[in-house]
């Protein structure tokens, strides 16, 4: 009976969206950004205007040209941040930034509670 070789086991790294396809860092972007903008400021002003102007179509191309110059200023900032840094960096730092603006909204929002201003014990 002939012996099997084992066969060659091939490692292939996960590619970074520099390197990945069109299509793939498409879907990426889009994914992401939707699902990040789901029940924000956005698209809570969105609805209130669109409820109260009764022009839902006008107030949709108006949050779509909002959303694409700042998307915009977003894309720009970071080609240009990429030259200075490397990505790792990049990833750290941007890391790092949500963290901080993640606790900063919290006790921003911790302060709004009633309890903060009622003197109740463990306010602020």
């Amino acid at each position: 009976m002939e012996e099997q070789q084992p066969s060659p086991t091939v490692t292939q790294s996960t590619p970074d969206l520099a390197s990945a396809s069109w299509g793939a860092v498409f879907v990426s972007t889009a994914t992401t950004v939707f699902l990040a903008e789901l029940g924000d400021k956005t698209q809570l002003a969105a609805l209130l205007l669109s409820a109260q102007s009764g022009e839902p179509l006008v107030v949709f191309l108006g949050a779509s040209l909002a959303l694409i110059c700042s998307s915009l200023v977003g894309v720009m900032l970071g080609r240009w941040l990429a030259r200075l840094l490397p990505a790792e960096l990049l990833e750290r730092l941007a890391g790092i930034l949500m963290v901080v603006l993640g606790l900063w909204l919290g006790r921003q929002a911790m302060l709004t509670l009633p309890f903060f201003h009622a003197g109740l014990p463990g306010g602020a």
